[in-house]
């Protein structure tokens, strides 16, 4: 699944060079790489960003594959986990990448309806259009410490506002002291505290309870 070029997008080069130089430099087809793998004994339907693919940008692709990957979970019931790394929806795509952000979050709502469990990891940057859609949207939001994490980087929102901004706003432990991150993680420490939540989440006992409220 590759993205195209809806709107023959040209700013210093074509948007469709852009894309085959980043799949020539990364070997990847797109800015995420989707599928199931084991995180301790938990089986996981999981995402991962690419920020060299053009600074894990979501477009039409993306946004596919992540809509994809949120209804496999949903149907065999397997914990969602996303490992954010992004600059935002894609401009090359226009419109057309701004949706993506209405598509996955309706699915990520699906999803949570069903009562599975999504656990969103954001790493250094995550900010635009992927925070404002998945990446907070986690049943529980870890991040790296010091991940910058934003709708908009901070030379953005002073060049808008004419304002210096504070001293560590948009970093992740701005964040974790306002809620809107769970917890401060760093990365040799994701597995075992991911492991934990699964178990947790969505371990034996927890579908073992979910069987009995069924009544099956």
């Amino acid at each position: 699944m590759r993205s195209a070029d809806p709107l023959c997008f040209v700013d210093r080069r074509p948007y469709v060079e852009r894309l085959a130089v980043a799949r020539r430099a990364t070997g990847r087809r797109e800015a995420i790489l989707t599928g199931t793998a084991r995180i301790g004994r938990h089986p996981v339907a999981i995402g991962v960003f690419d920020f060299s693919f053009l600074g894990g940008s979501m477009g039409t692709a993306v946004g596919e594959r992540l809509a994809r990957l949120i209804e496999h979970a949903g149907r065999q019931r397997l914990p969602l986990v996303v490992f954010a790394a992004s600059g935002g929806a894609r401009m090359q795509e226009g419109i057309f990448s701004l949706l993506q952000m209405a598509k996955v979050t309706a699915a990520l709502a699906r999803l949570q309806a069903q009562r599975v469990p999504f656990l969103s990891v954001l790493t250094d940057p995550t900010t635009g259009g992927v925070a404002a859609s998945l990446a907070l949207l986690g049943d529980v939001n870890l991040a790296e410490p010091g991940a910058l994490i934003g709708f908009a980087g901070p030379r953005v929102v002073e060049q808008t506002i004419q304002q210096r901004l504070p001293t560590g706003l948009q970093r992740a432990e701005s964040l974790r002291e306002r809620g809107m991150v769970d917890l401060l993680v760093p990365r040799p420490a994701l597995r075992a505290t991911l492991a934990g939540l699964l178990a947790l989440l969505a371990g034996p006992a927890v579908v073992r309870r979910r069987r009995f409220l069924r009544g099956s």
